[in-house]
Parts: structure tokens; sequence; C-alpha cells
């Protein structure tokens, strides 16, 4: 990840460049391959900011946090369980295995075969444990970018751990579209198959405090009578701005709790992983209006996701029949309600970031003011957010933020990098 996200930065995603060497085909099938490269359209161009995306990923480090992130890594073992049935003698493509372990657990669930894409140079250890695992016969790793390496047959079903900060942050959904869009059987399954993204404006003097008020208080020096002290004060006077500038100019990644929001979310966006295209990735919005709960300063808005690994009501194998999946009209939330509850819970199994729900490593993103406004009880607070793709790396994320509340008007710009 960037140097931008204040205090958990050291995460970034998945890929790296391509080693033809990990390609793993006959020369027939590189014959085929490479009609198949001639007759589709060109991939896109791997950028050097990609590169050095994809070569953070090499690192052991970023893996391990994922891997001991228990709700996640469990949550997906127990999604392949679930549908066993939809696993079992088919052909599964992993976008982004990193260490493989996803493609292991769907080995181990009775694939046929599972293509491991990755093109980060983790692909290198990846197919090590494969092998420590026995499963070559089954799990082919192949080193590259999904818009680059070739598979030679179509794919029954698709599984990826694509989500970033804020859920869009990195940009990693486009690989699972282009994977999508280039293997997958009409009818396949995608695990995770729907993403919704939520907001809601929260307190937390906490944070403020240990941040801001620090500096009005230096050593219990008391700057605002002491007449001795008047160039402390100065000095306290000129490092406020400053110190909100380097707390609170770019999004935070960290952990609240349900005590911290205000009310209930707002849906910012809901991705259906069967249907949406890349170009709807470059630019969210939405627009919202909440009402306080309570009495409180609000400090500013927290961002989390929740993904859903739903259950096909038809068998993927059906080519005829395109993807349909239980619940799916009732049970997600439209781009910009505001959820109460999860509908039918026991209808699919959900991997949540929410402040109230078990933390993970993704924990919640803070948009913070520079300063807090004092709302009360039923107070409305609205505005918009666009979420934007940067013009400088499609891998940041820029945002827009305005709000208003009891009368007064704010503008918020900030870029997770």
């Amino acid at each position: 990840m960037g140097g931008g996200l204040t205090s958990h930065k050291d995460r970034a995603r998945r890929g790296g460049r391509r080693s033809r060497d990990s390609l793993r085909a006959s020369e027939h099938q590189q014959q085929q391959q490479q009609q198949q490269q001639n007759d589709r359209k060109p991939a896109t161009p791997c950028t050097d900011f990609d590169v050095a995306y994809f070569h953070s990923y090499a690192h052991v480090g970023i893996h391990e946090e994922m891997i001991k992130d228990r709700v996640r890594t469990e949550t997906y073992r127990a999604a392949i369980m679930q549908n066993q049935s939809f696993i079992e003698g088919k052909v599964v493509v992993d976008v982004g295995c990193g260490t493989g372990i996803l493609s292991i657990f769907c080995a181990q669930a009775g694939a046929k075969r599972v293509y491991a894409v990755d093109a980060s140079d983790i692909a290198v250890q990846a197919n090590e444990v494969v092998k420590a695992n026995n499963l070559t016969d089954k799990v082919i790793v192949l080193h590259g970018r999904v818009e680059d390496v070739e598979i030679d047959e179509e794919v029954d079903v698709i599984i990826s751990e694509w989500m970033g900060y804020m859920l869009l942050y990195e940009s990693m959904l486009g690989s699972v579209i282009t994977a999508r869009d280039r293997w997958l059987k009409r009818g396949g399954l995608i695990l995770p198959s729907y993403a919704t993204l939520y907001m809601a404006p929260v307190t937390h003097p906490d944070r403020y405090s240990e941040s801001i008020d620090f500096w009005r208080n230096v050593y219990g020096i008391d700057i605002t009578c002491d007449l001795a002290n008047v160039i402390l004060l100065v000095a306290v006077s000129a490092m406020m701005p400053l110190a909100k500038q380097c707390a609170f100019e770019e999004p935070s990644v960290e952990t609240i709790t349900g005590e911290n929001v205000l009310t209930w979310p707002h849906v910012v966006k809901h991705v259906d992983c069967y249907t949406i295209q890349i170009h709807e990735l470059e630019s969210i919005a939405t627009t919202f209006k909440f009402k306080s709960m309570m009495r409180a300063p609000l400090h500013g808005f927290a961002f989390w996701f929740d993904v859903e690994f739903s259950t096909p009501a038809i068998s993927p194998a059906n080519n005829h029949i395109p993807p349909v999946v239980v619940g799916s009209s009732n049970n997600h939330p439209m781009d910009g309600c505001q959820k109460k509850k999860r509908a039918n819970p026991n209808e699919a199994l959900v991997l949540s970031t929410a402040p109230e729900d078990p933390p993970t490593h993704w924990q919640q993103t803070m948009i913070y003011f520079y300063d807090p406004i004092e709302v009360e009880q039923d107070q409305l607070i609205e505005g918009s957010v666009v979420l934007s793709q940067s013009k400088e790396n499609a891998r940041f994320m820029n945002i827009h933020l305005e709000y208003a509340s009891g009368g007064r008007s704010f503008v918020k710009e900030s870029v997770m990098r």
C-alpha cells in the first residue's frame, strides 16, 4: 500500500510481472492460445504503478496478515465447503491466489482443476506450497496478470479475495471482471457473489483528543492565561492547523465500534459480481441523508463493506441459463438506501467488516473532519460523496465529500493512496 494511509498502510494488493516460464501449456495449447490472443482485444497495458503494486505483494508479511485474519480465511473456507457441490469435479480459477490457500481449499473440496493466477512473485512460493501438499495434478499456478495469462478452457467457478480498504481501493475487482468475461461459463459461480459498501456518520472523541487536543495543553502548561508563555501560545496556535492536517487530511484505516456510529448506515454502492462492468468502477457517486440518533460531536464518516457468498439456484454447469441467486431480488440493498439489518441472513454466507461485527484486517476506513460538528438528537446530516479512480494511478481513490448539518456546509477532498 502507498504511504498515504494513516497507521495501517503496509497492505497492498496482489499482482506482479508475468513469468513466461510458469505459464503451463503444451505446444499445441500455445498455438491455440496465440490464435485466441490475436483474436481478442489487447490487454490493458501494465504500468509502472502496476509493477510496483505487484512487487509489494511479493512480501510474505502481507500474506501473513491476510491469512491470520481468521474471520476472512475461515469464511472463505466455509463458503467453499458450502458450495462444494458446485466445485467438486469442476474447473476453478483463483484470481490473485497469493500463497495459494484458497486454491488448495478448492482442491480439497474436490475441484477437478484449479488455475491459481497471480502476477506477484509470490506465485513462485504458491507453486512450492502446491507441491508440498501433493496437489500439482490439480492446482496449476499461472504467474502473470489475468489480462495476460491463457487458460485453454472455460471455468465453472471464479474465486477471489479482491476486496481492498473501503472495498474498491486498489481496483482489483477489475481483474475479477476480466476473468469472468474471458473464462466463466454461462451460469457459472463467482465467490463472493455480491458486495456492498456502506457509510455512516461517526463520533470519535478519543481519536480526536489524542491527535489534536494534546496541543491545547502541553505538559500541563496553561497557555491560555499565563502571559509568560505567550510565545508558547503562538507556537501551539501555529501547530493546531498542522496537527489537524497531518492527522485528518487523508483517509485513516482503523477499528471503531458500533458505539461510535450515530445512525443506520447508507448504501454507497452495491456490486453484483455477475453483471458489473469495469467502466462502472471509474466513478461512484451517491447522495445521503442521515438523522442522528443522539447528541454528540460529529467527527466524520466511516466506510465499511460486506461481501456475500450465495449459492446458485441452478447448476453452474448449465450453459444456457444465466446466473440466478437465491434471494437476489430481496436480499440485496439498493444503492443509496439505508440499511437497518441484514435481510434473510440465513440465505447466504456473509463476510462483514462492519463496526459491530468481529474485527478484520480491513478494519473501517475513516474520513475525518478538521473540526467536529456538534449535532443534536434527530438532527439531519446530508450531502454527497464521489469515489473515483485517480488519473495518476487507477489503484488510488479520489474522495470528494460534501456534507451539511445545522445550517453549515463543508467540502472535504482526500486521496486514498
